[in-house]
């Protein structure tokens, strides 16, 4: 009891005010995570979270405890490595607050702000990226500095030796971690593929993915078919060509179409019938998220040996809900048809030619046509 007592009066201002700080971090650790995460609940999983928490608090925890050690048990004339341990680990603890905190504020005044999926959010930028990559870089230095002349290595000549020895690693290990970091600022800077987009790639299948994090390494897709997320390495996705549906090349939006092979028998009056009618359907649809205000386009696109491939145009605006307007344009198309007594299937035709000097006929499959 009068040890408790002893340490108490000699804790001094300064120490109450470190202490009290870092309680209070520990405590709200939960909240801070989420306003430096933005939406950590979409952002992030809950296991993501819960272990980007765990990591914050143990280090404040440590932090808490080094400093208890150094003031009341540690002896000034003999240090203890086991000291210069936890110390160099909470170096780190405010060299990794500082880096989040530098990006939220670079993120928070220089970044776009940008509506993803309904919520508005502030987004990367490549002036933020770079500022926040170089702002990083000096607060690890720093904070590698404080480290090495913590430990010991107090000649230039040994602090030279120990960043050498770093710089010779990372120079070594350039090959995994760099073609990622270049490439991703290659495409934060080209702002062809930004946050929020909607794009096609193929990656062994046709994916279309919404554009969530650019992130230094990769970027995170989330999959608007199968409602799943994508992790694409930087340098892995410029390899690909990608279609930004996103970036209209008029003010009409995203020209969109639809494919039908229909029989010769069906005249153009009977399929500009059946367009109309799927179109002023699809106007009254809640549904489908086309733009109305543009008139009905239709062409041919092929005359092919057994029918003839129709093509129906539409506008669109909101890419997010590409696939389901496309159904259910589809699902229309198919009602009316069904209605109009037009089939939407390609037809199978039947030619037999019967060539008399060779006794030989020849058969095709489709229409009877017997010369």
């Amino acid at each position: 009891m009068n040890s408790l007592s002893t340490i108490i009066n000699n804790i001094d201002l300064l120490g109450y005010i470190i202490l009290g700080i870092n309680v209070l971090l520990l405590i709200f650790a939960s909240q801070l995570v989420k306003w430096l995460y933005q939406n950590p609940q979409e952002s992030d999983n809950k296991s993501d979270i819960k272990r980007k928490v765990m990591i914050f608090r143990a280090l404040n925890l440590l932090f808490m405890i080094t400093y208890g050690y150094y003031r009341f048990f540690q002896n000034k004339d003999n240090k203890n490595l086991l000291f210069h341990l936890l110390a160099a680990l909470a170096i780190i603890y405010f060299a990794y607050l500082a880096m989040h905190l530098a990006h939220l504020f670079l993120v928070r005044q220089y970044g776009k702000e940008r509506e993803i999926n309904g919520k508005k959010r502030h987004i990367a930028s490549y002036q933020t990226r770079m500022l926040s990559f170089f702002s990083s870089i000096a607060i690890g230095i720093l904070a590698l500095i404080s480290i090495i002349r913590l430990l010991g290595f107090d000649s230039m000549l040994e602090a030279g030796g120990v960043i050498g020895l770093i710089g010779v690693f990372l120079a070594l290990t350039s090959s995994i971690w760099a073609p990622d970091i270049f490439h991703g600022l290659i495409i934060l800077n080209s702002d062809m593929l930004s946050e929020g987009d909607v794009i096609q790639f193929n990656d062994g299948e046709e994916i279309y993915g919404l554009v969530y994090k650019t992130k230094i390494f990769h970027t995170v897709i989330l999959n608007i078919v199968n409602n799943h997320r994508v992790m694409i390495r930087n340098s892995k996705l410029r390899n690909f060509t990608v279609h930004n549906l996103s970036k209209f090349a008029s003010a009409r939006g995203l020209r969109e179409s639809l494919t039908f092979k229909i029989s010769y028998d069906v005249s153009s009056a009977q399929l500009k019938d059946l367009f109309e009618s799927v179109y002023e359907l699809a106007k009254e649809d809640p549904g489908i998220a086309l733009e109305d205000q543009y008139e009905l386009e239709y062409g041919v696109k092929d005359t092919g040996d057994h029918a003839v491939e129709w093509l129906f145009y539409y506008y669109t605006k909101d890419v997010e809900k590409l696939m389901q307007t496309r159904q259910r344009l589809l699902e229309l198309m198919l009602e009316t048809s069904i209605k109009k007594g037009i089939s939407l299937a390609t037809p199978i035709t039947t030619s037999s030619e019967i060539l008399p000097h060779k006794h030989k006929t020849k058969l095709l499959k489709g229409r009877q046509n017997v010369q």
